[in-house]
């Protein structure tokens, strides 16, 4: 897929430059906490991730986002 492709589809963009999509929210089984299930779109191979909500609507240390949520066409 190309970065093109991916733009397309992406919900996210991570600090580091990578092309995510958001499936959905979950919640894990043992402690109720909060999951956010995401595609890697671009650059590298595609694959479903999990990762706490809380992280993944964190800031970094300077402040800036670690997924930042990008302009969706409506």
């Amino acid at each position: 897929m190309t970065e093109a492709e991916a733009l397309a589809l992406a919900t996210h963009r991570h600090y580091k430059g990578g092309l995510y999509r958001v499936i959905g929210v979950a919640r894990h089984s043992e402690t109720e906490e909060s999951m956010i299930v995401y595609e890697h779109l671009w650059p590298h191979d595609h694959g479903l991730w999990v990762r706490p909500a809380e992280l993944f609507n964190g800031a970094l240390a300077d402040g800036s986002p670690r997924f930042k949520a990008l302009d969706i066409p409506l």
